[in-house]
């Protein structure tokens, strides 16, 4: 539900705009006769966009725009004038207005003016949602057997409005699994929301999640919307699902149940048609057995489960990711893209990543990168206790790409075999591929063989 406020002192008119934004834009809309009156309403209600007159009796269009301003509110503004004076209108926007109109202006224009306020406040949103997330993971890069059949589950599920569940090891990529599911969903223009419920305060989650109204709590000096209405139409990503407290679970999954949401301290339902995708780290079913979990909100968002393979599970990707993280990382720090020798490639690509995970590689390689002067980036820039699970392979002389990457092949293969106990038909199932026969001819081809 997207919410107007237009504000005049002249009834009729305000009223009109009021029934025409609905008719034309199917807004819901308030009225304000006043600029304290309109203060009042935006402190009350939790507005998405103003329409305010600036020639009014006592406080005037210019005290709301300074008193918004004060406050930091960020709802956008549009002011409209029959005066014809746009130079005052120009002061306007100076004071953080949007933009102006006449109200000569058609409705239609008042309509799209009202549209592309809205969609610049969503732009802004994501831009500042892609600066704050910016070289904090990687892309879903890599062409390995388990990275495709990933690739495969989100594609399958993407367009389905169930909520889904993301279950994978902390910095494995949970959270780009959520964004790629709203980018293939049905409306990636609409917004997607992260929430972090291990980061929200136990007094906060509730506001956090379903919002507030004013004087709900001590310091709710107006009204605020929510998680699931911010992200109305869209997709609102939970992550670490798990630490949420019981209180909030049971409001949880009322809503998910209901699609409605209640403001703290209020009363009125609000519908909301917001996609959830959870996730988490932990065994949902042992926190269940535990209590610590709700078992109906766990059957409510376990509809469809999507598992993020660790690292160590697709280890042929790593060429691929180490080289993304060096591109990335050095356009960011607004240096020269560096390189790894082949000792320190080789380094990485035959560690075990046994508890480390891609967001671990990412901050490996920006350390290294820090540490380095040159564009060479040599063996002693990497960190203490990385690929010591294979010091008898140091020393032979550089190796290429080529070879590196056919050791990676060549582990994946080996680690693959010892956890299926060298079963080669559940090993090939697992890699995805065609049958035994393709992994018999693939090991042949590394010489691997079962002593």
């Amino acid at each position: 539900m997207t919410l107007v406020l237009v504000v005049d002192d002249v009834p009729a008119m305000a009223e009109g705009y009021a029934y025409d934004l609905k008719r034309l834009g199917g807004y819901e809309t308030l009225i304000a006769l006043g600029g304290g009156e309109a203060l009042d309403v935006i402190a009350s209600e939790a507005v998405d966009c103003v329409i305010l007159d600036l020639e009014m009796p006592g406080t005037d269009g210019f005290d709301v725009l300074r008193s918004i301003k004060e406050r930091g509110i960020k709802t956008p503004v549009i002011v409209y004038t029959g005066t014809g004076d746009y130079d005052r209108c120009v002061q306007a926007v100076k004071l953080g207005a949007y933009g102006f109109i006449d109200k000569s202006e058609a409705m239609e224009r008042v309509v799209r003016e009202v549209e592309n306020a809205l969609e610049r406040v969503r732009l802004l949103s994501e831009v500042e949602a892609l600066r704050r997330d910016l070289g904090t993971d990687s892309p879903l890069i890599g062409s390995s057997p388990a990275m495709q059949k990933l690739r495969d589950e989100i594609a399958r599920v993407a367009a389905i409005p169930s909520p889904v569940l993301v279950v994978g090891e902390s910095g494995s990529g949970k959270e780009l699994v959520a964004r790629e599911l709203h980018r293939l969903g049905s409306d990636p223009k609409k917004p997607f929301v992260a929430i972090n419920s291990a980061a929200l305060p136990e007094n906060l989650v509730e506001s956090e999640l379903f919002g507030h109204e004013r004087g709900a709590f001590t310091g709710a000096s107006r009204t605020r919307k929510g998680a699931f209405e911010m992200a109305a139409g869209g997709t609102l990503f939970l992550d670490e699902i798990g630490e949420l407290p019981l209180a909030a679970q049971a409001k949880l999954l009322r809503v998910l149940e209901e699609n409605y949401v209640t403001r703290l301290g209020g009363e009125r339902a609000i519908k909301v048609d917001t996609r959830v995708v959870a996730a988490t780290n932990r065994n949902l079913e042992e926190e269940v057995e535990a209590a610590r979990f709700r078992r109906d909100l766990y059957y409510r968002v376990n509809v469809h489960v999507v598992n993020v393979p660790p690292l160590r599970d697709h280890l042929s990707d790593l060429s691929e990711l180490i080289d993304h993280f060096l591109a990335t990382t050095c356009a960011r720090f607004g240096v020269r893209k560096k390189k790894l020798d082949s000792t320190a490639l080789e380094m990485l690509i035959t560690c075990e990543w046994r508890q480390n995970n891609v967001r671990e590689l990412r901050n490996i390689i920006e350390r290294m990168i820090i540490a380095s002067e040159g564009e060479l980036i040599g063996p002693d820039k990497v960190p203490a206790g990385i690929g010591e699970a294979v010091p008898a392979r140091r020393g032979l002389g550089a190796r290429t790409f080529q070879e590196l990457k056919a050791e990676a092949e060549r582990q994946i293969l080996l680690t693959a075999l010892e956890r299926n106990d060298w079963h080669i038909t559940n090993t090939a199932k697992e890699l995805g591929l065609a049958d035994h026969a393709s992994l018999l001819k693939i090991m042949r081809r590394h010489d691997i063989r079962r002593d």
